[in-house]
């Protein structure tokens, strides 16, 4: 899709710390850590969102969340506890809007903090 910053990831256009890859995942480092893991777990084929994808391909959106407990697991902070985070929508904090979850990882993300 064009302009679209995740898709000229995909394409190998714009650099990333990539982490995994399958056929249909890509999961790479997040430029702007919120946590001492936080690894970006997008899919290759663009959907705006994950209610958009859960519509189209809930197999799909499994594999995404499935991708997203593996890679706690390889990144060490699956024991402790961790969080796969989708924005959906712009007031819920999504600015790329092509689906993605966050795991977070690696620090206390109780809320309130403490």
């Amino acid at each position: 899709m064009a302009e679209c910053l995740f898709c000229a990831i995909v394409a190998g256009e714009i650099p990333s710390t990539r982490v995994l890859e399958t056929d249909r995942i890509l999961a790479f480092r997040d430029i702007n850590p919120q946590a001492p893991t936080h690894v970006l777990v997008i899919t290759k084929e663009h959907h705006p969102d994950v209610a958009a994808l859960a519509a189209a391909d809930p197999g799909l959106l499994g594999e995404l969340v499935s991708t997203g407990h593996r890679l706690a697991v390889d990144e060490g902070v699956a024991e402790a506890g961790y969080r796969l985070v989708f924005n959906t929508g712009a007031q819920a904090g999504q600015t790329v809007f092509h689906v993605h979850g966050h795991v977070l990882g690696g620090r206390n993300l109780t809320w309130p903090p403490g």
